[in-house]
């Protein structure tokens, strides 16, 4: 035991920084639900939505489960039930950082995955806007936001960083859906909340 002591501590101390692999937790929920995901609500999961979201490592980024989350999740907020414009991953149940966002700024208006993606400077004017959000069923508030912001990501297929500058209504949806990578939500930072019709 003596013996393999050191060589314990050295695969410890190795492995501080790892990023950790996809959980048996997160096999089963990408696994087990169908197209449809079941959407983590601010009254039923909070612990989820508060909680920080971490970033995928080389492995992860080369899974067959992250495939599979993501059209899981595209199918999800593009489902007339949910009619959403983003989404990110603990809205699903899976703290880490992988949102979809509908590129109004693009032609065809895709919705796109980013992955360890965050947003790097605000810039521009402040604007007012509404805001709801799949995981506040009911709500909507007025929310102040960047009109421009700098991103950064990493590429799926080549694990590169990469930074954009995105502007306008798309801008808006990256902050909204990476606050909810930080634990945030819109209601935090509403300026005024009403019943959504």
């Amino acid at each position: 035991m003596k013996r393999l002591l050191p060589i314990i501590l050295l695969a410890t101390t190795l492995c501080i920084g790892c990023k950790p692999a996809w959980t048996a937790r997160e096999r089963e929920i990408i696994r087990d639900s169908d197209s449809l995901m079941y959407v983590t609500t601010i009254q039923a999961d909070s612990a989820i939505l508060r909680t920080p979201s971490v970033d995928l490592g080389p492995k992860e980024l080369d899974s067959q489960e992250l495939q599979t989350l993501l059209a899981k999740m595209l199918h999800t907020v593009t489902d007339p039930s949910q009619d959403g414009v983003g989404i990110a991953a603990p809205q699903v149940g899976i703290n880490r950082r992988i949102i979809l966002v509908q590129r109004f700024d693009k032609p065809g208006e895709p919705f796109e995955g980013y992955v360890n993606i965050r947003v790097d400077s605000l810039a521009g004017e402040i604007v007012t806007g509404r805001e709801g959000c799949l995981s506040v069923p009911g709500l909507r508030g007025l929310v102040k936001r960047h009109s421009k912001i700098g991103i950064s990501y990493t590429d799926i297929s080549s694990h590169e960083r990469v930074a954009e500058e995105v502007e306008g209504f798309t801008a808006v949806i990256f902050q909204h859906e990476c606050d909810h990578l930080d634990g945030i939500l819109y209601i935090d930072k509403a300026d005024s909340l009403f019943i959504s019709e």
